[in-house]
């Protein structure tokens, strides 16, 4: 929506362009309303205005029309496992994310464009031609905004509230408090080196402590210092943009804090002012919940390395007692999964009338653990985590936190499968919490919690002996652990990579990341976007939740079956060398990963990250982590492509700010593009220009 006036003596218009979606989804002018102000001989004001009809309705209105039915997920998404167990579901009864998506149509058009607010207790107030303003006085404008940067506020504490276990878990294990080996030596040491820490003729546990409290100082410092993680992460020229704009943090909590306070009612009434924090929380959210959590998890766990993974529901055994790890908190996860091939608990579950204990991963949990310990077997995504309880084959699921949704408990009691909460910021009703308290008291008691959820996995397989299963018959095997560390030691350096790039054998790099999102269609969004970067030789790094149908239709394979959708340049580069097309690097904070990758080659050739050919898509991120996420790159110089809107129609300046206006400022652009090989296409072109600027075409 651009806004144009024309002042005069007496006499203000306003006319006002309206962006919407038309029938196929393409953005289009929708409507031109005009708005007139008059001023009386006495000095009073007067508004009138053609009827607008709620114009930013009908932009969204047509947005929403794009939006896929659960017949239509059904009919177009990719995974035939998904199609089976959908039907499944629908056969027995019980409601999926699409039945409830479905059900919630229309979405609430005030809610979709972000002009809906509910912050204070005059409220809610919804944004219209004829009540422009909030009771307080709050404009489309600030009400978009606010409610974009609590978003962003919520993202940065759900990945910080991560973090921060993981750097004082890091911490305690090297004080002894928690029991567990520190595996990452050379990355504790490492680490400290980039923070200025002193390693010479240091132990690995002190040199631990510091790093892990320089982690932390970062998450939560009160009084305005250096943010450590930045210096010794960033590059200069990034650091420099940063300082000029004013918008180096203080602390990740610090900025959440003031982001909770800067959106209250009558406290921040500039909308750029509440931009400006929103940056800050994307910086936050990138260095402490995603760079600084990253350190710690590689120190703590080992970075791991490649392995080959079967993936999907047809991995399922039967006769097994299986447990599936579900969330974000890979530590206990770590324990319960070398608990459970302990040699005295695979006997225990075969006196108990089992084969032996199976684990499997969900989400993030099991991304994390699925290349540092063998044999855990990645399933599925959050989305339609409820369609692998529904195979009925599983007896115990272990929640941690983030990405777990409540309605998995209506289908683990159709299966009586036992669910297992272990953190206390994440519990779910009739649940089990077998776990850490509120204050981490019992860290010490990690192993006995572990072998008590092992032991009530056992439990439960008996319990459940005779309870039906439906296992769809998919499987594939993907090569996963690809990271910095692995593909030094695989080329030797960096170099080959970026030659590779230059020399136009591979036109750039995506990262391809992400939740799911029943907006669009389930995981062939992703799909397709794929299909047009390999076609055109663009290389695809990949973690978190958007990884699973590339893990699951075979796109992370060194076979033909991956081969064949890739270019021929980028197929002669790669295949020799036993690389596969698309690089599983991890979880969500793996992305960390991704940008080393990036970093790599960019140094490699000279360059900054912004003049590189590479980017970030996630096409069908729905989560509020997922807004930072891509903020996160883009604060790097680095483009992010989406095939789900924001919710911020209702305001032509966050649109223009949000999207566009970062060019400027960052050199990076947010794109979106409901069609997936439109939106792939234009990353392809994007691509195209930066090589022609670096005359590399």
């Amino acid at each position: 929506m651009a806004n144009h006036e024309h002042n005069h003596d007496e006499h203000t218009h306003n006319h006002r362009t309206i962006i919407g979606f038309d029938k196929n989804g393409i953005p289009t002018v929708l409507v031109e309303a005009d708005k007139h102000t008059h001023t009386d001989e006495n000095g009073h004001t007067y508004e009138h205005s053609h009827d607008l009809q709620d114009d930013y309705m009908k932009a969204v209105a047509a947005y929403r029309k794009t939006f896929p039915s659960k017949q239509d997920q059904l009919e177009n998404t990719p995974d035939p496992a998904v199609r089976e167990m959908m039907l499944h579901m629908e056969q027995i009864g019980i409601d999926t994310t699409f039945d409830r998506f479905d059900k919630q149509q229309p979405q609430c058009s005030f809610g979709l464009s972000g002009v809906c607010c509910r912050i204070c207790n005059m409220g809610p107030c919804k944004i219209t031609a004829k009540s422009p303003r909030g009771v307080c006085g709050a404009d489309a404008d600030l009400i978009v905004a606010r409610n974009l940067l609590r978003g962003a506020a919520a993202g940065a504490a759900q990945h910080g509230i991560h973090g921060r276990e993981m750097m004082l878990m890091l911490k305690w294990a090297a004080q002894g408090k928690l029991d567990i080996p520190i595996i990452g030596e050379y990355k504790v040491f490492g680490a400290a080196k980039s923070f200025g820490i002193p390693t010479e003729g240091r132990d690995v546990k002190e040199v631990a402590i510091d790093l892990a409290n320089k982690l932390l100082a970062d998450m939560s410092r009160t009084e305005p210092e250096d943010y450590e993680t930045i210096k010794a992460c960033a590059t200069p020229e990034r650091q420099k943009v940063w300082k000029e704009m004013d918008i180096l943090p203080i602390s990740n909590y610090h900025e959440i804090a003031e982001a909770m306070h800067k959106t209250g009612v009558a406290t921040d009434g500039d909308w750029e002012s509440i931009m400006k924090q929103f940056l800050r929380c994307g910086l936050g959210f990138t260095f402490s919940g995603v760079v600084g959590t990253s350190i710690a998890t590689d120190a703590l766990l080992g970075v791991g390395d490649r392995v080959t993974s079967k993936t999907n529901v047809g991995a399922l055994k039967k006769g097994y007692v299986n447990i599936a790890v579900h969330g974000h908190l890979p530590v206990l996860v770590k324990e319960i999964v070398q608990t459970g091939y302990s040699e005295k608990f695979q006997q225990l579950a075969k006196e108990a009338g089992a084969k032996g204990i199976q684990f499997y991963g969900i989400c993030c949990s099991g991304l994390s653990a699925m290349y540092r310990y063998a044999g855990v077997i990645p399933l599925s995504n959050a989305v339609t985590a409820e369609l692998v309880l529904g195979t009925g084959a599983l007896d115990l699921w272990v929640a941690d936190v983030q990405e777990v949704y409540p309605s998995i408990m209506d289908v683990a009691r159709c299966y009586k499968t036992t669910v297992v909460t272990t953190s206390d910021s994440a519990r779910l009703p009739g649940a089990e919490h077998i776990g850490y308290d509120h204050h981490h008291s019992n860290i010490e008691q990690t192993h006995e919690i572990a072998e008590k959820i092992v032991t009530r996995a056992i439990e439960s397989f008996k319990a459940r002996k005779g309870t039906p299963v439906f296992i769809p018959p998919y499987e594939v095997e993907a090569e996963v652990g690809f990271s910095v560390e692995y593909i030094h030691k695989h080329y030797g350096s960096m170099k080959p990579l970026a030659d590779a790039i230059k020399s136009g054998k591979i036109l750039g790099v995506v990262n391809m990341v992400g939740c799911n999102n029943p907006k669009v269609l389930y995981e062939k969004t992703i799909v397709d976007v794929a299909d047009v970067l390999l076609k055109n030789n663009i290389l695809i790094l990949t973690n978190g939740c958007a990884s699973y149908p590339l893990l699951k239709l075979g796109y992370c394979q060194t076979s033909d079956l991956a081969f064949n959708k890739v270019g021929d340049s980028m197929k002669e580069f790669l295949q020799p060398d036993d690389m596969p097309p698309v690089w599983h690097v991890g979880e969500c904070i793996d992305n960390t990963r991704s940008t080393g990758i990036f970093g790599g080659i960019a140094a490699e050739l000279g360059k900054d990250l912004y003049q590189m050919p590479f980017a970030l898509s996630s096409p069908e991120w729905s989560n509020e982590k997922g807004i930072d996420a891509a903020l996160g790159f883009r604060l790097n110089g680095i483009s992010s492509y989406h095939c789900v809107e924001a919710q911020i129609h209702g305001s032509s300046k966050v649109i223009e700010f949000l999207k566009e206006g970062t060019k400027k400022t960052l050199k990076s652009a947010m794109v979106v593009d409901v069609d997936p090989v439109a939106l792939g296409n234009k990353i392809v072109a994007d691509f195209k220009e930066k090589r022609r600027l670096l005359g590399w075409d």
